[in-house]
Parts: structure tokens; sequence; C-alpha cells
């Protein structure tokens, strides 16, 4: 998932289904490998294959190759389009990393199914947010404009504190990352706020003033991400808790194939790539 200048999966309960969706990332429902590199993670010490989501997580790798190679390592990328496969395929030893989920996620997956995956290094994050609709002027918003936002519980929280952040609406004292429409203290325009599934906001925004999307799908539905009004910083509370991570099996968390992904994902050359390609869609962390 070359765009000019660009935050599921995700609160985070999911394990599989519509849900895991929400909390990963970006992708699909159904799995496959779209590369040729099948199989188990290779023995060959200067190969490393890595599972990733086709956007933007394997053009964030590809981005890297060439430093890679430059240091005697062959990267091979296996494309997943689901989030529960890429974890899977790790854990069985079928990958030396993986690139496609936020800790949260993770975190939750390890509990849910006994594994050790680790998080070895937060690269980028996928901003939410807001589309101009049947209005563009968030300064001056009609009483009972309609906003569209993400209906699972943790964007749909993401997505009140950017509202927040603009003056729309104010938010209970210590709400954060879990908020609910519960917990709106003040709604001076009267906003409604319209629920759907993540991935169907984009479609909402001819019928609603205002819509908060998932950078990932903002990408997808082919928005002009230079006319988002606002997004969350990158210094954000959501970025630091759903940054999207590198992840290994525990026992290679210290390993030379480890430090030398790493270190390509966090040169230079990669954080220019995240930020010419994706117009603030994606940002680079490290």
């Amino acid at each position: 998932m070359k765009r000019k200048n660009i935050i599921k999966g995700i609160a985070v309960a999911a394990v599989a289904g519509v849900l895991a969706f929400a909390l990963a990332g970006c992708g699909s429902q159904s799995s496959q490998a779209s590369s040729s590199a099948t199989g188990s993670a290779s023995s060959d010490s200067k190969v490393i294959k890595v599972g990733a989501s086709p956007s933007p997580h394997a053009e964030i790798l590809n981005a890297a190759k060439a430093q890679l190679e430059s240091e005697g390592y062959e990267l091979q990328v296996v494309e997943f389009s689901d989030y529960i496969q890429p974890n899977v395929a790790l854990q069985q030893g079928e990958l030396d990393a993986n690139y496609f989920q936020h800790q949260p996620y993770l975190d939750n997956y390890n509990s849910q199914n006994g594994t050790d995956l680790d998080g070895v290094a937060a690269i980028h994050f996928e901003p939410m947010g807001i589309y101009a609709g049947k209005s563009s002027d968030l300064t001056s918003i009609p009483d009972g404009a309609k906003i569209a936002v993400p209906s699972d519980a943790t964007n749909e929280a993401r997505a009140l504190l950017l509202l927040q952040d603009q003056g729309v609406i104010t938010l209970k004292d210590g709400a954060g990352l879990e908020a609910t429409k519960n917990d709106i203290a003040s709604n001076p325009h009267n906003i409604q706020l319209v629920e759907v599934e993540a991935a169907s906001v984009p479609r909402q925004l001819q019928d609603t003033d205002f819509a908060v999307i998932n950078g990932n799908y903002a990408l997808s539905a082919g928005l002009d991400t230079t006319k988002v009004l606002a997004s969350e910083s990158a210094d954000s509370l959501a970025a630091k808790t759903y940054a999207n991570v590198i992840a290994v099996q525990a026992k290679d968390a210290d390993s030379e194939k480890t430090k030398a992904l790493v270190s390509a994902l966090e040169s230079g050359t990669v954080r220019d790539f995240i930020t010419s390609t994706y117009n603030g869609t994606v940002v680079p962390v490290f």
C-alpha cells in the first residue's frame, strides 16, 4: 500500500476478524505471500526474510534494501494481506522478522497465544487526519455538523482526541486513548458522530461535513493527502503508542541480522523515502 508528499488493528483486544484488521495497521482479511521468498527463514546468515503488509511496510523495507546489500545482506520481503499469519510465520521460524503491527497489537497477540515475539524498533506512525466533506473550515463548523469516525474502540478514541486538539469538542479529563463518545464533556457545535468501520470512513465524505480517517485508508481511497485539514502529530500520545514496529523472536532481539535490519530502516535514506513518498500519511518516528 510513488505518492507525492504522507497512522489494526487498536482498547486493543482483538485477535482476528475485522477488529484485528483495525488493530494492526493496514491490509485485508485474507492472507497471501506474494514474494518468491517462501518457506522457512533462511539458514544463510546473510539472508534476512521479513514478512510485511504490502503498503507502506513492504515499500519501506524495499527502500532499505540497498543499504543492507552494501553490508552484505540480502533482504527478502514476503507480503501478507492479513494480520495473523505474519506473527504465526515468525513464531514458527519461517521469517526472521515482520513489520506490519504496533506494539499494543503485538502485546495482545503474545498474551493470547503464549508467544514471546519482541518489538525491537519503532519505525513509523500512520496518523489519522481530518478531511473535508460538505464543509471545509474547522474554525467555522455548522451547528449539528456530521463527522464520520471509525467505530472500533481505539481508532474512535484517537479520532476524538484529534477533534479535541482542533477545538471541536472537549473530553473529560483523563479519557485518553480509552475515550468514547460518552466522554465528550463539551460539544459547542452539537456535532453528530457517524460511526462506521474504519476502512469505510472515506466513503462517508460525500454525506458528512468532515471525516477522521486513518492514514492507510486515506491512501487506499486515493484521497488527496495534501488537503488534510489536521492530523495527529508525530509526538502525540497516539504516535507514541501506535508506532509500527519491527518484531522478531525474543531470542533474536540482539542478533546481527536484527541489528542490521533495524539500522537500515533507521537510516536517513529510509527517513527521506517515507517523508517524500507519503506526504504525512506515514511519518518516521526514529
